[in-house]
């Protein structure tokens, strides 16, 4: 039994006729494009489908109003790029992220796909060009401005209203928690061995703090983001491109995203170079080290339940093992260092994307878009998850904190300043090899009167700073 044949319709371009499925919007350039890129089945995110719609209608209102466009095809075009912008038109955009470096099939797979819309909304018959996706939908647009506009837009839009708003959530977490640790000691840890007391809450504030200082570095980076392509053409010189017309449509795209956005300063670096991408990218990467941080942390200090660290209690979340019952395992943690390792990955890519700039034109624009906005997208997720599913369901061990504090040899620490560090360092070897404390060797010992043995050895003053022994080298 055979299939019947898809139905299709007849399509051209420069290069001759093609034949497309009769139901796409898109015509004869995206359908060359789907057969040129049959590589990995990837499309560029909604989100810069989404910014990549808010150009062409920006684009459409600022061509009417320089009465460059006809104002009935015009408002066809900005209707078009609306439902584009909806996520209407979502199924015909339909090339695969690794393409031209350009991205110019991407825009063209956008004119074409606004244009035969267009065209229906006019009464007119999709395919039949009378309006024009180079002419019409593209004018004072060239695939090298529009692209990287198109990126810079999705990309502060979703940092605004998704990864920074996520951050401060789970900074708020953070905080909290650091609040509601603030009176438990615990031994800190430095090379994985034992070190001075620090409190919970301390080490809480610097995760909160970790968080807060990636907000700020991102919220750094949106400058560069903010100034846009739009409007050098081909090269940067604005070659067939109205002197008003990036300022007017960039005017558009503030107006309705709430963004403020700018023309660039310098067009030639603003289309030969990525640079405030490769900016952001690090910035994000930065976020994700501190994420991974935080969360390998805290799986460890939740390990167990009985034979590990086990000074914090992670929440349950679900069964942990499909042949140990009753194993938990800290999968939240292990997803957001999943997470974290791929934003690092994607950091390498936009880099290296970032060093794809020749002459005049930047020709990884694809690839940095696609790894950008997925990290942007893999911090804000894990982010809130992190924060939601782990972060606020922790508790303290406060028994086994305290037991593990007080049979630490790092409580000795205390002692050198008042008896010299030799002779502290000798009480923890010996509180080593007796399996006995710091404090009854030193008792044991009288090497200090036990007043000044239980004010020198108080955890929580430890965890306050500052000196607490007398005279060093000598007792009192």
């Amino acid at each position: 039994m055979t299939t019947p044949a898809e139905p299709s319709r007849i399509e051209g371009d420069s290069l001759g006729e093609v034949r497309v499925p009769a139901a796409a919007y898109y015509g004869a350039q995206t359908q060359r494009a789907v057969e040129n890129f049959p590589i990995s089945g990837t499309r560029f995110p909604p989100a810069f489908i989404r910014a990549l719609g808010l150009v062409k209608w920006a684009a459409a209102r600022a061509n009417m109003e320089l009465d460059l466009l006809d104002p009935a095809l015009g408002a066809a075009i900005a209707a078009a790029a609306d439902e584009m912008i909806a996520g209407d038109l979502a199924a015909h955009f339909v090339v695969d992220v690794f393409q031209t470096g350009s991205g110019t099939s991407t825009n063209m797979n956008a004119n074409e796909v606004i244009a035969n819309r267009a065209i229906e909304l006019r009464g007119g018959t999709r395919g039949s060009r009378a309006v024009h996706p180079n002419d019409h939908v593209n004018l004072g647009q060239s695939s090298n401005d529009v692209i990287p506009t198109a990126l810079h837009v999705a990309a502060l839009s979703a940092l605004r209203a998704d990864l920074l708003p996520a951050l401060a959530g789970l900074a708020a977490a953070l905080a909290e928690k650091s609040r509601e640790f603030s009176a438990i000691v615990k031994i800190g840890r430095t090379h994985l061995q034992d070190a001075a007391p620090v409190t919970l809450g301390q080490v809480f504030s610097g995760y909160a703090s970790q968080i807060e200082q990636g907000i700020a570095r991102l919220e750094r980076a949106q400058a560069p983001l903010a100034e846009l392509a739009l409007g050098g053409s081909a090269v940067g010189t604005g070659l067939n491109v109205h002197p008003e017309f990036a300022r007017r449509a960039i005017g558009h795209l503030a107006a309705r995203t709430g963004l403020p956005l700018r023309e660039a300063s310098n067009h030639f670096a603003a289309q030969a170079a990525c640079d405030a991408a490769v900016e952001v990218s690090g910035a994000l990467k930065a976020v994700a080290v501190a994420l991974m941080k935080i969360a390998d942390d805290i799986r460890w200090l939740g390990s167990g339940p009985r034979h590990g660290l086990g000074e914090l209690i992670l929440p349950a979340v679900q069964p942990g093992s499909s042949i140990m019952p009753g194993k938990v395992n800290p999968v939240i943690a292990e997803s957001a260092i999943m997470a974290a390792c791929q934003v690092v990955a994607n950091d390498l890519a936009i880099t290296l994307g970032g060093m794809g700039g020749q002459f005049e034109l930047n020709t990884m624009l694809p690839l940095i878009t696609r790894n950008l906005l997925e990290s942007i997208d893999l911090l804000a997720a894990s982010a809130r998850n992190f924060g939601a599913r782990l972060v606020r369901g922790i508790a303290a061990d406060h028994e086994r904190i305290a037991r593990m504090l007080e049979d630490s040899l790092a409580l000795a620490t205390a002692l050198a300043p008042a008896i010299g560090y030799d002779a502290a360092a000798a009480i923890a070897k010996e509180a080593a090899a007796s399996g006995r404390t710091v404090r009854e060797v030193a008792a044991a010992k009288g090497v200090l009167p036990p007043a000044d043995l239980d004010r020198l050895l108080d955890p929580r003053a430890m965890t306050q700073g500052g000196f607490l022994g007398g005279k060093p080298g000598a007792p009192g």
